[in-house]
């Protein structure tokens, strides 16, 4: 709703019908110890006209810089079809059906999407959606704990590389309910998880988080690291970029029997970059866990008159079953991010899919080919890589990503505060959407900001 309708009349007509003398004595049952008089940070009010002008500068702030960042969040090529058909009404304002029975068309969106989400990680089931990568791991790890019967531990093992931010997340939503997270070293010197670190662990953990490619853009041997899992008894949570996946082996069939739940961010998939979100998480298992997965499950099935029809078939929230029988309470379907993924997916195909993800990949190659010619930049790692990539500087980063930023390109990721011991390192993305010309634009921009840091340098 654009604004809010009622009067003061309308007001005073409600409370008067309920009885109430205030607003405010709707909240009485909340101590005066726990209310708080003023939001410190939060501006003086405003109007329309006023709202209006700071929200034009504020987007304008973001106009015209070209971003090599990624990290997480990527900059893909979104065809105009997508959000021309996701912000249709009858998506855009029925994007979760809570009453299955009115919503054939946005049930079978979700149930085509599952579809393609399975095929994609080659595993048997997927449900509607997770909130986002970083809580569909800590989901995943959850999981874990109550499908793997035969270990008592609560122990969760991320391998070296994956995402520290995600795993802060599954910290903070998993730690507190008595799960326990370590961390396994990776090779400073190829950017891979350390294999021997895994398969001599004292106490064998209930599940290993494995990504694909790692945070640094690394391609590991999962292969190794899922047998290694396995033999620990151990379940493999699998962390993927959708986009990889049209050239990586699927982790259905990583090792001799491949990953046993499979999570990730959707955000590749047709969402675009919009200061943090909405983005939405996928999570993919077996069908022998199918019972453990959080969240929805959308099936196929046929109507009294035998015509086909959509319905939830598996509804694991505290909404809908007992609370103690509940296997997740943060479960919110992203249902409009989910219909622009499978549109774009649709759209895309399986042969597009894998164009986006190879022009990637050129893309990053020939980027740290050319920065890596550069006086005091040199690769990190000579493994393979998807779309990312790990440079270093004789420097500190963040000086260079300054200057850098002032000429209109967002230069990377700097490392140095999660990852200290790379020392000076940069992670640099390129993505289908950069041109040669792009690249070139880098090239010269850090040549530029590695020349006036060095000046600087010199003058003082």
């Amino acid at each position: 709703m654009p604004f809010i309708p009622h009067t003061e009349k309308d007001i005073h007509e409600m409370l008067d019908a309920i009885g109430a003398s205030s607003i405010d004595e709707l909240f009485d049952e909340i101590p005066e110890s726990l209310r708080i008089q003023h939001l410190d940070g939060v501006p003086a009010p405003i109007n329309e006209m006023q709202v209006t002008r700071l929200m034009h500068e504020r987007a304008a702030e973001d106009a015209g810089a070209l971003s090599f960042i990624g990290a997480g969040a990527y900059e893909h090529h979104i065809p105009a079809a997508v959000w021309q058909v996701t912000t249709r009404g009858e998506f855009y304002s029925a994007y979760t059906p809570y009453q299955a029975e009115a919503s054939q068309g946005t049930l079978q969106v979700i149930y085509e999407y599952q579809s393609m989400i399975a095929s994609l990680t080659g595993m048997e089931v997927s449900n509607a959606s997770l909130y986002d990568g970083a809580s569909a791991v800590a989901e995943a790890a959850l999981m874990a704990v109550r499908a793997n019967r035969k270990s008592k531990s609560r122990r969760i093992v991320f391998v070296g590389g994956v995402n520290r931010t995600y795993q802060k997340v599954a910290q903070a939503i998993a730690g507190t309910q008595g799960l326990l997270f370590d961390e396994l070293p990776f090779s400073t010197e190829t950017g891979l998880a350390d294999l021997d670190a895994l398969t001599s662990m004292d106490e064998p953990p209930v599940a290993v988080v494995i990504s694909q490619p790692n945070f640094f853009g690394c391609v590991d041997d999962v292969d190794a690291l899922t047998d290694a899992a396995h033999a620990l008894g151990a379940l493999v949570i699998g962390v993927v970029n959708p986009t990889a996946l049209a050239l990586l082996k699927p982790p259905g069939q990583w090792g001799s029997n491949g990953a046993d739940i499979v999570c990730g961010e959707g955000q590749p998939l047709g969402v675009p970059l919009s200061s943090g979100g909405p983005y939405f998480g996928f999570m993919t298992t077996r069908q022998s866990l199918v019972r453990q997965l959080p969240g929805r499950i959308v099936g196929r099935t046929l109507d009294v008159d035998g015509k086909p029809g959509f319905t939830l078939t598996l509804q694991a929230r505290e909404q809908h079953i007992r609370r103690s029988k509940a296997t997740s309470n943060i479960c919110t379907n992203q249902g409009l991010m989910v219909t622009a993924a499978t549109i774009y997916l649709a759209l895309l195909g399986e042969q597009g899919l894998a164009r986006v993800a190879a022009s990637s990949h050129r893309n990053t190659l020939n980027l740290v080919a050319a920065v890596d010619a550069l006086p005091g930049v040199k690769r990190a790692f000579a493994t393979p890589v998807f779309h990312e990539a790990v440079v270093q500087l004789d420097r500190p980063v963040a000086p260079v990503l300054a200057a850098m930023a002032e000429q209109g390109v967002l230069g990377g990721l700097d490392l140095s505060a999660d990852y200290p011991e790379l020392g000076h390192a940069l992670l640099v993305c390129a993505t289908e959407t950069k041109t040669e010309q792009d690249l070139q634009r880098y090239f010269e921009t850090m040549q530029s900001a590695l020349t006036a840091d060095s000046s600087l340098r010199d003058v003082s």
